[in-house]
């Protein structure tokens, strides 16, 4: 099993910056792509961003591109996920996950929860 912590969540006002953090431990060499979700009061889970473990690929829903940014750090243990931009909109519980089947960074979108990890949250609230 891949155990997910995720920090960095908070209160912003519109137009402001946070960046949310993951911290991947256990089995990390089960995983090969790691992505962030998000869910907001009354809606489903959707899925926000990715990345391939090995980070060189990634992969975002239109309504996060040119705003938001994924990347890891070198010791391939943490993920990052930089939101500029913040709109009222962007308001949810952010996810992190980890995919444990093989395939590109967008399969990690779709993929069954018996073939992912989760995190168990951080809340992002944007005042508008």
């Amino acid at each position: 099993q891949v155990q997910l912590v995720e920090s960095g969540g908070g209160l912003v006002q519109a137009g402001g910056s946070l960046r949310l953090s993951c911290k991947a431990s256990g089995r990390t060499s089960s995983a090969y792509a790691m992505g962030w979700f998000r869910q907001a009061p009354g809606k489903d889970r959707e899925f926000v961003a990715a990345i391939s473990w090995a980070g060189g690929s990634s992969y975002y829903a239109d309504s996060v591109k040119g705003r938001f940014a994924i990347s890891r750090d070198d010791d391939e243990t943490t993920v990052y996920l930089q939101m500029n931009n913040l709109k009222p909109e962007d308001t949810a519980l952010y996810y992190c996950a980890a995919s444990l089947r093989l395939g590109p960074p967008s399969a990690i979108a779709t993929l069954d929860d018996a073939e992912r990890s989760w995190g168990q949250g951080t809340q992002v609230t944007v005042s508008s």
